[in-house]
C-alpha cells in the first residue's frame, strides 16, 4: 500500500517515511502545497497524510479541492491545531481522521490501517471474500483454507482488486500502484500478472472488463 506524506516538519517527515517502511508501506513526501498531486494523480495512493499548516498554503484548502475534484483517497489530518474548530473544519470538510501533534507514530500507523479497512468494506484485519481470506500485514492470503504462493506483485494486484468489491479498477491504476515509486508498468506487463493470479485463485474470480480493467467476480 502506497501513503503520501504532505508534511513540511524534516524531523517528523523521516520519522514516518522510516516507520512506515518498518510496516511494509511504501511512501512518497511532499513538504509544500504547490507539489501535492493534482485530479486523478491524488487517486493514484492509497491514503493521504496531510499537514494542514505547510509553508506556502493550508493543507485544508487542499483537502476540500480533493473531496470537490471527487478523490475519495482516505485523509488522515496531522497538525498541532487542537481547537475543536480546527477538527470540526477538518472532519466537515472530507478528513477521514484527525491526529493532534505529538502524537505516537505507532497510533498513526494503526489509524492508517483503520481507515484502510473501512475503505475496503472489511471489519478486521483479515479481509474474507468467498473462499478467499487476504491478510494485508502478514502478505499472506488463503483460498479454502490453503495457502496460495504469491509473488510481491500479484499479492498486491490481489489487494488492489478485492479493496472495493463489485468495482472495476482500470489498468492505468493497476499499472501505477503495482510500482508506486517507480514507472507505471506496461499494459503487458499486468496482464502477465492478471493471468499468473488467475491461475493460483480460480480464473473465473477475476472479470475483464473489456477496453477499462479488471473487476473481482461476486
Amino acid at each position: 500500500m502506497h501513503i503520501l506524506l504532505i508534511e513540511d516538519d524534516l524531523d517528523l517527515g523521516r520519522a514516518l517515511q522510516s516507520a512506515l517502511k518498518v510496516e511494509g508501506l511504501t511512501s512518497e513526501w511532499r513538504r509544500r502545497a504547490a507539489d501535492a498531486p493534482r485530479g486523478g494523480d491524488a487517486s493514484l495512493v492509497d491514503c493521504i497524510l496531510l499537514d494542514l499548516t505547510l509553508p506556502d498554503g493550508s493543507g485544508l484548502d487542499l483537502l476540500t479541492r480533493w473531496r470537490r475534484e471527487g478523490i475519495q483517497v482516505p485523509i488522515i489530518v496531522i497538525t498541532a491545531r487542537s481547537a475543536v474548530e480546527d477538527r470540526l473544519a477538518g472532519l466537515d470538510g472530507g478528513a477521514d481522521d484527525f491526529v493532534v501533534k505529538p502524537f505516537a507514530i505507532a497510533e498513526l500507523i494503526s489509524r492508517i490501517r483503520a481507515v484502510l479497512r473501512r475503505t475496503a468494506r472489511q471489519a478486521s484485519e483479515t479481509w474474507t471474500l468467498g473462499d478467499l481470506v487476504i491478510e494485508p500485514r502478514r502478505h499472506q492470503a488463503q483460498r479454502c483454507g490453503a495457502p496460495l504462493e504469491l509473488s510481491g506483485r500479484e499479492f498486491q494486484l490481489l489487494l488492489e482488486l478485492a479493496r472495493e468489491p463489485g468495482a472495476v479498477v482500470a489498468k492505468g491504476v493497476l499499472a501505477q500502484k503495482l510500482d508506486p515509486l517507480g514507472e507505471p508498468l506496461n499494459f503487458s506487463a499486468i496482464e502477465v500478472h492478471v493471468s499468473n493470479l488467475r491461475r493460483k485463485i480460480g480464473a473465473e474470480r477475476i472479470r475483464t472488463v473489456r477496453g477499462v480493467g479488471y473487476m473481482p467476480a461476486s
